[in-house]
């Protein structure tokens, strides 16, 4: 992958992600990709599904619960 889709992905929102995600999946399922297609489409799911998960994690660390008294904790 390229240093230029490499930073395309860490741009991507996460419905950006997840929509990608589909298309490849579908890709996938059509059943007429070719072997090296299927490895090449395999690769780009998994590293879009580890950046969502990286995105994600950062997200929770940053939520606040707001409890009944009004102070707020990490989540």
């Amino acid at each position: 992958m390229s240093e230029q889709e490499t930073r395309k992905k860490e741009e991507m929102s996460l419905e950006e992600m997840f929509s990608k995600m589909e298309n490849i999946i579908g890709e996938m399922e059509k059943g007429d990709v070719k072997l090296e297609e299927s490895f090449r489409l395999y690769n780009e799911g998994m590293q879009l599904l580890k950046k969502c998960s990286e995105t994600i994690d950062t997200v929770e660390k940053k939520v606040l619960v707001l409890e009944e008294n009004g102070e707020t904790h990490e989540f």
